[in-house]
């Protein structure tokens, strides 16, 4: 009935007119969104209906390009379908999906519990704080990240750190006002160049961090849990992990040196993930053992940075600067006190989204999803229970 439905009203009124004639279609066909699902659905004529079809889940409206590029990626799989739903109707209608895609998505108890049909859930990038590991595993649910340094997203991240940075020193917002007075020559700003950089946190944005900031005549100091064991055994034609970082940091610590290393920094640069142990981590003492004047910059949590304290130091004149593409609480209240202070740059949680990296992930995902649904092994993603 579907594919008989279609070709008339396609020879009747054309395809540009075929919402308008899905007359004889029942409401709950009516009910899918035509974006996500209408040119798959036209597809579908040619698949076997008795074939199950794999339904992956987009949670909330933020990062809109995440599905839109992976629907492009799986348009030639018709019985690969993907949704996305607004996160207030997610806990309703997750039971009918097999992989999910947690974005803002909160995964607790009472979430997973409903999920009955997934087998996977997983980020479109790295973080996976707003999911329950525990529970996961207890209903028998994979959750997995996708590694950063292999997707464009740890570079991404890494430019737009420096952006802050140099928005920061060049006073950007202050530039604007100069623009609208009509004023040349203000302000004076600041240059890179012979800056000490504390990267917080050495994963793999560090380390793409640490690959372009050489180029800017800086030093590099980094502190990080562990480091690669000095007794590591590399073949002598290529250099060794150490090695290479060796090249890229100037000084290595470890957590237990962070104010030591706040405490001779000119900008310190979050690059942490987010866990029980960092939550807060830059709080009033981190932030009194930095030198005054100097800057700070977050392209990983907001949830890092303790915002009562950071408020504190922005008033007194401590601390020179935020630049940080994440919040507290997002999508970020535009009114919000912290966004008087000229010496403050809040861009919208974009320092992954680029064409590069988000093409490369819808990839993943996509790939992930056809490999699902032919039950094969996983490739391309981090386990993480």
């Amino acid at each position: 009935m579907l594919s008989s439905c279609i070709k008339r009203q396609i020879a009747l009124a054309g395809a540009k007119n075929l919402v308008l004639g899905l007359t004889c279609f029942s409401s709950s066909l009516l009910h899918r969104s035509f974006s996500a699902g209408m040119s798959s659905a036209v597809e579908r004529n040619n698949v076997d209906n008795n074939k199950p079809i794999t339904r992956v889940l987009f949670c909330g409206p933020h990062f809109p390009a995440s599905q839109n590029y992976t629907r492009e990626y799986l348009e030639k799989y018709p019985f690969i379908q993907v949704d996305d739903l607004p996160l207030e109707q997610v806990t309703d209608h997750i039971g009918n999906y097999d992989l999910c895609v947690a974005k803002n998505m909160r995964f607790d108890s009472n979430v997973l519990s409903r999920a009955k049909k997934m087998k996977l859930i997983m980020q479109f990038g790295v973080g996976l704080e707003g999911v329950d590991f525990d529970s996961a595993t207890k209903h028998g649910i994979k959750v997995a990240r996708i590694p950063g340094g292999a997707t464009g997203n740890a570079a991404s991240c890494a430019e737009m750190a420096i952006y802050l940075m140099l928005g920061l020193l060049r006073k950007q917002n202050e530039m604007q006002i100069s623009v609208k007075q009509q004023m040349l020559g203000e302000p004076v700003g600041d240059t890179l160049l012979g800056k000490t950089i504390f990267i917080l946190g050495f994963g793999n944005i560090g380390t793409e961090l640490a690959k372009r900031l050489k180029t800017f005549g800086v030093k590099v100091i980094a502190t990080k849990r562990s480091w690669p064991s000095t007794l590591e055994v590399t073949p002598k034609a290529f250099p060794s992990q150490n090695e290479v970082i060796d090249d890229l940091v100037d000084k290595k610590g470890i957590h237990g040196d962070i104010y030591e290393f706040a405490s001779n920094a000119d900008i310190v640069v979050c690059c942490l993930n987010l866990n029980k142990d960092t939550v807060g981590v830059v709080n009033k003492s981190f932030l009194s053992s930095m030198k005054k004047g100097a800057l700070l910059v977050n392209v990983a949590r907001g949830a890092l940075l303790d915002y009562e304290a950071v408020v504190h130091h922005l008033k007194s004149g401590h601390l020179g600067g935020l630049g940080t593409d994440v919040a507290w609480r997002e999508p970020f209240e535009p009114d919000d006190p912290i966004l008087k202070f000229k010496n403050v740059i809040l861009t919208p949680h974009v320092a992954g989204v680029t064409e590069h990296s988000y093409r490369t992930m819808a990839k993943v995902v996509g790939d992930v999803a056809l490999q699902l649904h032919a039950g094969n092994p996983f490739t391309g993603i981090e386990l993480v229970n």
